[in-house]
């Protein structure tokens, strides 16, 4: 049962992020804004943080429970600390080019972040 409600999330998730839409209406820069918050709010960034990893290791996992994450796909996600490495290299991905990047969907900005930054070699 939660292998399937795994490949529903990842479908879900890698599906408008494959398709270029966004459907989710939850955008990369709200993401980004969560993600930062994280880092910069020692009293409230409990909960900003709790958001923003949590979407990332749901993401990553969703990934690799479909077979679209690890060894033999585009995408190989760190093997330690992967919240917090998906985390600040997604930070790091949207300021490459922010005003592009702040408009997309938060899944395809995701996507992205881990095809460039965790590519498997």
């Amino acid at each position: 049962m939660r292998l399937l409600i795994t490949a529903t999330a990842a479908l879900m998730l890698a599906t408008p992020a494959l398709a270029g839409s966004h459907a989710s209406g939850y955008m990369a820069a709200e993401l980004m804004q969560t993600c930062q918050d994280a880092d910069n709010d020692a009293r409230g960034g409990a909960a900003a943080e709790t958001e923003c990893e949590q979407y990332m290791l749901g993401f990553v996992e969703a990934l690799t429970a479909t077979g679209m994450a690890g060894a033999g796909t585009e995408i190989c996600p760190p093997a330690q600390n992967v919240a917090d490495e998906v985390r600040w290299a997604y930070i790091r991905w949207i300021y490459g080019d922010f005003s592009a990047r702040k408009a997309m969907s938060a899944a395809d900005a995701v996507l992205a972040t881990l095809k460039d930054s965790f590519a498997c070699s």
